[in-house]
């Protein structure tokens, strides 16, 4: 069975870069080595690998990649670092147009 990797990388100004690919050591030399001057993690190297996940299914890692691309840089190093009561306090509406915002 095949297997597909949503990865997180840290760039050295504190950025992260989020993919899909199917052999996640392979294309982490791929951005350190630096060989698509126009890739995202070009200038922003050295990175380090922070967190890494597989899936089975192509749609899932998909899905999975685009839902954590849209998250915030806390949200993305709460995940690496298996945070997840952070993550949970990161997710909540902290909006005060939003509906769903209620002061304490």
């Amino acid at each position: 069975m095949k297997e597909y990797y949503v990865y997180i990388l840290e760039c050295s100004d504190g950025l992260t870069y989020t993919g899909i690919t199917n052999n996640v050591h392979r294309r982490f030399e791929e951005h350190q080595k630096g060989l698509n001057p126009k890739c995202f993690t070009f200038k922003r190297r050295p990175l380090k690998l922070i967190f890494h996940q597989v899936f089975n299914d192509v749609n899932q890692a998909i899905y999975f990649e685009k839902k954590i691309k849209k998250w915030s840089g806390k949200k993305k190093f709460a995940l690496a670092n298996g945070e997840f009561d952070l993550l949970q306090i990161l997710s909540e509406c902290r909006n005060a147009t939003h509906s769903n915002y209620k002061p304490e």
